[in-house]
Order: C-alpha cells, then sequence, then structure tokens
C-alpha cells in the first residue's frame, strides 16, 4: 500500500468518492482552483469540473445552509471551512437546521452533508487559528463528531462520513497533517512515510463511525485521546516507562463506550486528554461517562489534561498545549493515589 500524508489520504478520499458517486461534490472557501489553503482539494476541480468542485464566497453561513439545501434534495456535499475557527457564523445553520431536519420531518428527508474543518493548535497559529471546538458539536443531537489520528483512518473515517446519512463534523488536526506529532516543539517532526499508519489503500475501504482503536495496549492506566493527542500521550507512556492503555476514540459522537468500559475495569485508572480548553470540554462528557459506567472499578480520581480557560496563546502556546510532561504527571499523580 502507498504511505500517504494525512491530507493526501483526505484527498484520496474525496476522489474516490466524487468518482463512485456523481451526488458527491466539494466546495469552500478557496477549494476549486486553488485546492483549499491545505491542498486538501488539490486537484479534483481539474478532474470533475466547476459544477462538482467549486470556490465558495467567504460566507460561512451560506456556505452551509446551501449544503444543507442540496443534501435535503438528494445530494451528499462535502463542504470545507477553511479554519475551524471560522465555523461560528455557520452554527447556526448546523443546529438549528441540518442536525434537525430529519426529525422535525419524521424521517422524510435527511441531511447527509459532511462538515471538513481543519482545527487545534500547534503550528503558531494564534487565538483566532488554533481553535479546538468538538464539544460544540458533541452536545446537538443529530450531529455525528469524527476526528481522525492518522491518514489511514482519515481517509476511511471521510468516506464512512460521506456516506453517512446524517451530517457529520469532520475535524482534521492539522498539526498532524504532514507527520505525526510526538508534543515535543524542539525535537525534529517524523514524516508520516516512516509511520506505519501511512500505509493507506489507493481504493475504497471505510473505517466505521463509532468505532474506537486501542493503539497501545497495557494494564496500569487507560489514557483516553484523539486527534494529534493520541501521539502525545503515546509519546508520555513511552518516555515514563507507564504501562498504559491509550485509546484513540476517532469517533466523539457517536462515542465507543463499551471500549472505553472494558479498558478502564481492566486498568482501574484513567487519564483524558485534550487540547480544547478544560471547562466544559469534551473530557468532562468523557469523565461522567467513565465515572457512571465504571465507579466501582475505579482506583483513583479521573484525570484530565487539557488546554486552560483562555484565548489560545500565541507566545505561549507550548503552556497551553498539552505536551508529554503534563501528560506524565497526570499519569503519576493516578499511580500514586
Amino acid at each position: 500500500m502507498p504511505a500517504m500524508t494525512m491530507i493526501q489520504a483526505l484527498n484520496s478520499a474525496l476522489d474516490v468518492m466524487m468518482e463512485r458517486d456523481p451526488k458527491v461534490l466539494a466546495y469552500g472557501e478557496d477549494v476549486g482552483y486553488f485546492g483549499g489553503v491545505f491542498r486538501v482539494t488539490e486537484g479534483l476541480q481539474k478532474k470533475y469540473g466547476l459544477k462538482r468542485c467549486f470556490d465558495a464566497p467567504i460566507n460561512e453561513c451560506g456556505i452551509a445552509a446551501t449544503a444543507i439545501g442540496m443534501a435535503v434534495y438528494g445530494l451528499r456535499p462535502v463542504v470545507e471551512i477553511q479554519f475551524a475557527d471560522y465555523v461560528y457564523p455557520a452554527y447556526d445553520q448546523l443546529v438549528s437546521e441540518a442536525a434537525r431536519i430529519r426529525y422535525r420531518s419524521v424521517n422524510d428527508f435527511t441531511v447527509p452533508m459532511t462538515v471538513r474543518m481543519p482545527y487545534g493548535g500547534g503550528i503558531r497559529g494564534g487565538q483566532t487559528h488554533s481553535q479546538s471546538p468538538e464539544a460544540l458539536f458533541t452536545h446537538v443531537a443529530g450531529l455525528k463528531t469524527v476526528i481522525p489520528s492518522t491518514p489511514h483512518d482519515a481517509k476511511g473515517l471521510l468516506i464512512a462520513a460521506i456516506e453517512d446519512d446524517d451530517p457529520v463534523i469532520f475535524l482534521e488536526p492539522k498539526r498532524i497533517y504532514n507527520g505525526p506529532f510526538e508534543g515535543w516543539p524542539e525535537r525534529q517532526v517524523t514524516p508520516w512515510a516512516k509511520h506505519p499508519a501511512s500505509e493507506t489503500p489507493s481504493g475504497y475501504y471505510k473505517v466505521p463511525l463509532g468505532k474506537a482503536n486501542v493503539v497501545r495496549e497495557g494494564a496500569e492506566v487507560t489514557v483516553l485521546a484523539y486527534g494529534t493527542m493520541v501521539h502525545v500521550a503515546l509519546a508520555a507512556a513511552e518516555e515514563a516507562d507507564i504501562d498504559a492503555e491509550v485509546i484513540d476514540l476517532r469517533t466523539l459522537l457517536p462515542v465507543d463506550i463499551e471500549t472505553i468500559v472494558a479498558s478502564v475495569s481492566k486498568t482501574g485508572r484513567c487519564v483524558i486528554v485534550h487540547e480544547a480548553t478544560r471547562t466544559s470540554g469534551y473530557g468532562a462528557e468523557l469523565s461522567a461517562l467513565v465515572q457512571e459506567h465504571c465507579f466501582f472499578k475505579l482506583e483513583a480520581p479521573i484525570e484530565r489534561v487539557t488546554g486552560f480557560d483562555t484565548p489560545y496563546p500565541h507566545a505561549q502556546e507550548w503552556d497551553y498545549f498539552p505536551t508529554p510532561p503534563r501528560i506524565i504527571k497526570a499519569m503519576r499523580r493516578v499511580m500514586e493515589a
């Protein structure tokens, strides 16, 4: 199988689906001729034409609204919000319309649309290009929320999202577009070509939504993570020499509670990692789920390692960003409790 970056894998997923299904189309700001700000849609307009891959005005509300209309009438639009930080003007359309139409129509209409968004920090993007808004979408009944951590999963999950008959929020951790990041800013970044998960089939395949992946087996503590934080958690476990089981959630909603419960019941300890702000972040929901399902199995309080309750700082990025030392401290606290 060819080795791909996450950008190439996402591009391949769009290419495969646009070739298989004429109802699939892609659009957004600079998505057409330019190929997207991160080049995820590069070459698609040339191959499929202006009617299936095109540029949209700088109007996120309009991008979401037109996609809803297209989806209700039978198309499968895949729209790009250039940065997740820009999605807020479109939030009302996604929450009040896309997420509700199946319910409001008593299942007469569905909204098979996918909203792609580069998200997260670690690229010195500052407060308006580094946000992690995933919790805002997991709060909304009717939306599915997906975050890949490898090229292989990115392609398979995006294909599954496009084929899903409900709206899917597909967040792409831009810090790992071109290679896995282990959270050490002073160390050289490893390219995806040297990572086994870069091996990505060139054709059609799916990674099912709602199924987590145990990326490191262990017996002492369960670490729940997604996106870039999967790689940071793996690095922390190796550095600390702790027998940690690391779970890549892949889909936040629906979440694979069975895999989480099985792991925490085995280890008796849980650390949750994400780079979004702490208060009401998705880690709070995970913590509640673990407590509800595993209360009598827990040997220590659940720990959360997150961003802080501030705008994303530019100058102090690596203090804000959950790095291996912060995760190691949390793992040691639960081990010593």
